[in-house]
C-alpha cells in the first residue's frame, strides 16, 4: 500500500471508532451491532467484566446492562497499524462517565486494545479488550478513587444484577 492508501485506511478505522462511541451512547443498538464481525470477541476481564464471543451476545449483554443509563464514552490518542490490506490492531486512550443513578456516577479510564477486519469498503472491530487504570465514583460535591478490590467487589454485585 502507498502512503495516502494507508493514511485513508487509517482514518476510516478513526471514523469506525467514533461511530462506536456515538452510536453507543446514544444507544443506537442495531447501528451499533453493524460495527462488529459475526465473530467479534469482547474481552472485560481485566477491568472486572468477562470475555463474550460473538457480536450478538456482546450487543444484547451491553443493551442489557447498561438499559437506560446516560453514558459517555471518548476516544483518542489512537495507535493504529495497518498489518495487511485487510487486517489492523490499534489502542486508544478510553475515557468513560456511566451514570448508576441521580448522585451517582462512574468515570472511567483506560485503554482499548482492538483488531479490526475489512471485508469490501467497510472495516469493522473483530476484537476489543478493554483494560483499565482508574476508576473514580463522583457527584456534584465528592469524588472517591475505587482501588481494584473495591472495583472487583462491586462487579461481582453487577453481575450477579445484570444476569
Amino acid at each position: 500500500m502507498d502512503d495516502v492508501t494507508t493514511l485513508l485506511e487509517i482514518e476510516a478505522i478513526k471514523s469506525l471508532k467514533a461511530r462506536y462511541c456515538r452510536l453507543l451512547d446514544t444507544k443506537e443498538w442495531q447501528s451499533w451491532r453493524a460495527l462488529f464481525t459475526d465473530d467479534f470477541v469482547s474481552d472485560t476481564s481485566k477491568a472486572g467484566g468477562k470475555v463474550i464471543h460473538g457480536a450478538d451476545e456482546f450487543v444484547a449483554f451491553t443493551r442489557r446492562s447498561l438499559r437506560a443509563q446516560p453514558t459517555v464514552h471518548q476516544v483518542h490518542a489512537p495507535e493504529i497499524e495497518l498489518t495487511s490490506a485487510t487486517t489492523a490492531r490499534g489502542v486508544w486512550a478510553l475515557e468513560d462517565v456511566v451514570r448508576f443513578g441521580p448522585g451517582v456516577n462512574l468515570r472511567g479510564y483506560g485503554h482499548y486494545t482492538e483488531t479490526y477486519e475489512k471485508s469490501g469498503d467497510t472495516w469493522q472491530i473483530k476484537t476489543s479488550t478493554l483494560t483499565r487504570l482508574r476508576e473514580d465514583v463522583f457527584n456534584g460535591l465528592f469524588a472517591v478513587y475505587m482501588s481494584p478490590r473495591i472495583r472487583r467487589a462491586l462487579m461481582q454485585s453487577a453481575r450477579r444484577i445484570t444476569k
